[in-house]
């Protein structure tokens, strides 16, 4: 714990200094470039090793739901595949919603006949009980003429 507190305060103000250095490594100060190379810990030879192993487990190891199953698929497997269902999913978006839109915009509310006002139905519908009582006027005529 000690070794920590000393090493945050001997690399205090490094990070502006280590962007200067991955960039150009020339112009650094060789009292930075010292201090890096001093404090930077050996890679391990057998990391690529592990790593590799422990993914080939993963890849194994059975997911324990869909949405696991689908993440393990996305994350280990091919990415070749996703591309095109990505832009057929896209395309049958933009095709259904253009559609739509196509739809509202060539709709006419002219198209729709005008509601009928309360006086125009209430002609119409003694114009019709007018024939309606002349049709019945002429069968009971017809009918007294014959003597029934």
């Amino acid at each position: 714990m000690i070794e920590m507190e000393t090493m945050k305060k001997s690399c205090t103000g490094m990070e502006t200094k280590l962007a200067e250095m991955l960039l150009d490594p020339e112009r650094v100060a060789a009292k930075v470039q010292a201090h890096v190379d001093e404090e930077a810990p050996e890679p391990s030879p057998y990391f690529l090793t592990r790593l590799d192993a422990r993914m080939r487990e993963e890849r194994a190891t059975a997911p324990a739901s869909w949405l696991e199953r689908l993440r393990a698929r996305i994350s280990y497997g091919p990415s070749m595949h996703v591309r095109p269902l990505a832009a057929m999913a896209l395309t049958v978006a933009l095709l259904v919603g253009g559609g739509a839109y196509l739809d509202m915009t060539n709709w006419d509310p002219s198209a729709t006949p005008p509601p009928q006002t309360a006086v125009v139905h209430d002609l119409q519908t003694m114009d019709n009980n007018a024939q309606l009582l002349d049709q019945l006027e002429t069968m009971s005529n017809t009918s007294s003429e014959n003597g029934d």
